[in-house]
């Protein structure tokens, strides 16, 4: 009976950490962020960091968790696949438990976070595009599509450009969109 107590608590205690670091992160970036902030800001004491991440890159690793949930660009009308992806990518941006920040933000001071944020959109957004564009032209166009929705993410969430940030999500659904078309099912250059 004392296991299935302490089991809920943990978990809990878990929780908490990572939904802390998540914030605290976003807010910062990695470097400006310690155990002790994680562990004051969810009220816990910080060996708890280290008893359930190891060290400041563990609990940072988890936080920095995110898949991407891209459709099944199958599904989708050839013409219209930049589009969809540009309103998909969007509404993850725009979601308010958006793990992306976290990554975002940290990604040029941490070399995990930097590396977190290439695994992430090299393997999904190339294993979406193979669907459509085959294995031998996914990993090129993915990096297309990637370098346009990261530049986007910078401008529009980081960086705040006032012009970028004015847009509605359809003008930018619309404008973005069009380049990832190009990226995606246009000719590359050999």
């Amino acid at each position: 009976m004392a296991e299935k107590t302490r089991t809920p608590k943990s978990a809990r205690t878990r929780a908490a950490l990572l939904e802390a670091a998540r914030e605290l992160f976003a807010e910062r970036g990695y470097v400006k962020v310690t155990v002790r902030d994680i562990a004051a800001k969810a009220g816990i004491d910080p060996a708890m960091v280290i008893r359930y991440f190891g060290s400041k890159d563990g609990i940072f690793a988890d936080a920095a968790e995110f898949n991407l949930e891209l459709p099944d660009l199958r599904g989708v009308a050839r013409n219209s696949i930049g589009e969809a992806l540009t309103r998909h990518f969007l509404s993850i941006w725009d979601s308010p438990d958006a793990g992306l920040p976290v990554l975002l933000r940290s990604a040029s001071t941490n070399e995990l976070a930097n590396a977190r944020m290439r695994e992430i959109f090299n393997k999904q957004i190339r294993t979406a595009l193979e669907a459509i564009a085959g294995p031998d032209e996914a990993e090129q166009r993915a990096g297309l599509v990637s370098s346009q929705l990261l530049g986007l993410a910078v401008c529009r969430y980081v960086l705040k450009l006032p012009p970028v940030v004015r847009m509605s999500k359809e003008q930018l659904v619309k404008t973005i969109g069009k380049t990832l078309q190009q990226y995606i099912t246009g000719r590359l250059p050999r």
